[in-house]
């Protein structure tokens, strides 16, 4: 296996295989609502053409401190950018199809936000100082053009300072929503939106209800589903400006046999035919709203997006959850809805020195919260940036 040094000890690049090796792996990210087992089924079930690997990292005295997976991806750096800057890039690809799709490293998670895989929970600092020093090298072994840290929550800014202040451009990425469930229930909930939301949403309900009889489901295994639910899902994946990871059937089984304690899957039907469902997972009192797929043939008459957040919401207080969660994206429903945002930060470097100073000047150009007009509008945007 590849091992690269640094002043404070090692990192060695191993495959799902050899990890398999280390009974650390199974205490890496326990306290995350996607522990080791998430890790693996995306790399059984999501190719995307992704290169997953992992890095052990060691200290002088050979002790394991952390285990860090991370992944290969030809990006497009301008997935999702509108606009001006998107023409001028498609412009210039007729004559040079790859320009600015790079080889990247990434650190992190394929299919959600990145956590540092520290063993234990007063050794983030250290991780990250040993990923700062070991990447660069891992890199250019590799032949990535690009080390890019993937999602990392706003909470890892003082343990990633040393990435920020060193060679690495920190910019935010689309960040997740967040409501805080302190109700009694629902229509308490509705009772502290603004009249003219609150207006709108019991007007929806009421037109939904009196057009037709939908019944809800909650499995923790979607399996004998599966044929009918997944299209649902490519309809909402293809409708979407900002495409990364694409589900795939195994996932969608995987996750409710591998993870069955903290999947939930909702699933709505309309005359015994399912016309909405949506993957969330529970942890330590928060509901996490990763993807939905609908029927659009009657999403929009019926308003499903609200009709279904309105039960998961429902289904969350009931249960006493802390918090509602949701995926980035779709932003302006949320702002009414009364979320904050959660932000989440990319940590960018180009492996070439002399580049660098320049890339880190177009990767602010770049950065995908600039082109959505409604992320200002929430009360903490400033924690985008702060």
């Amino acid at each position: 296996m590849p091992t690269f040094s640094f002043k404070e000890g090692s990192a060695a690049v191993v495959s799902r295989g050899q990890l398999q090796q280390y009974e650390d792996w199974r205490n890496a990210f326990r306290d995350c609502c996607k522990d080791h087992r998430f890790y693996e089924i995306i790399e059984d079930t999501l190719a995307n053409d992704f290169e997953y690997q992992y890095l052990i990292l060691r200290d002088l005295d050979g002790s394991v401190r952390g285990i860090q997976p991370f992944f290969f991806v030809q990006q497009n750096l301008v997935e999702g950018i509108p606009g001006g800057v998107r023409h001028v890039v498609d412009s210039i690809r007729k004559k040079f199809p790859k320009f600015l799709t790079m080889r990247v490293l990434m650190v992190g998670c394929a299919a959600g936000e990145g956590h540092l895989g520290a063993l234990a929970s007063t050794d983030s600092v250290w991780i990250a100082e040993a990923l700062h020093a070991s990447l660069p090298q891992v890199a250019r072994a590799t032949k990535a053009s690009l080390i890019v840290l993937k999602d990392f929550s706003s909470k890892y800014r003082d343990a990633l300072a040393g990435f920020s202040g060193n060679g690495f451009t920190r910019v935010p990425s689309m960040p997740m929503t967040r409501l805080a469930l302190n109700f009694r229930d629902f229509d308490d909930y509705l009772a502290h939106l603004s009249y003219g939301t609150r207006k709108s949403l019991r007007r929806k309900f009421r037109k939904t209800e009196r057009a037709a009889k939908i019944d809800l489901e909650i499995v923790s295994d979607i399996t004998p589903y599966l044929d009918e639910v997944y299209p649902l899902y490519l309809a909402v994946h293809e409708r979407s400006p900002m495409k990364f990871e694409k589900l795939t059937k195994e996932y969608l089984a995987k996750l409710g046999q591998l993870m069955p304690e903290r999947v939930r899957f909702f699933i709505w039907r309309l005359d015994q035919r399912i016309i909405a469902f949506s993957i969330c997972m529970v942890h330590d009192g928060t509901i996490y709203d990763e993807y939905l797929g609908l029927d659009y043939s009657v999403a929009l008459d019926l308003h499903l997006y609200f009709y279904t957040l309105r039960d998961i919401l429902r289904w969350a207080i009931d249960h006493r959850l802390t918090f509602y969660c949701s995926s980035p994206l779709n932003y302006d429903p949320k702002l009414h809805l009364g979320c904050d945002l959660a932000p989440l930060d990319l940590y960018v470097r180009h492996t070439q020195p002399l580049l660098n100073p320049i890339f880190s000047r177009v990767v602010k150009l770049l950065e995908p919260t600039r082109h959505d007009p409604v992320l200002p509008k929430f009360a903490n945007a400033a924690e985008l940036y702060g």
